[in-house]
């Protein structure tokens, strides 16, 4: 089910509690909703959606596809830049640090524990909503 994108600073800024394997539901609507703004989003929180849990989903542009993960944590980073990143709960763009390629290590759908190499945008994209589960605002 496709959900209302929040906006509340105060709310986004509070970090997202542990996701479990009865959250979900929770992963399905997000995936909804990302698909609902594909024409102007490529990655959404559940913070963003009103729930403080930590799920993230994201477009991969490597595979074409969108991917869910939950509690995921950047175990490895390199290649440090800066950039500028806009975002649906946000207003305009701002300056934001990222590194171009990272390693995560999260759950998937069927609750297995993994861990993934990630470069370019999708790991930009990771990096934001992995902010946004820590309560970090750009």
């Amino acid at each position: 089910m496709q959900r209302t994108i929040i906006t509340d600073e105060a709310f986004l800024a509070v970090p997202s509690e542990p996701a479990t394997e009865a959250d979900a539901g929770i992963a399905r609507d997000l995936l909804d909703t990302l698909a609902a703004h594909a024409d102007a989003c490529v990655g959404l929180a559940a913070n963003m959606i009103g729930v403080a849990k930590r799920i993230i989903v994201f477009h991969d542009e490597t595979t074409g596809r969108n991917m869910t993960m939950f509690n995921p944590v950047v175990t490895a980073k390199s290649g440090r830049y800066e950039t500028e990143e806009g975002c649906l709960s946000l207003k305009g763009v701002r300056p934001t640090v990222r590194y171009e390629r990272i390693t995560v290590t999260y759950r998937t759908r069927r609750w297995r524990e993994a861990t993934a190499t990630f470069d370019g945008f999708t790991a930009e994209i990771i990096q934001h909503e992995i902010d946004h589960c820590d309560g970090v605002l750009i």
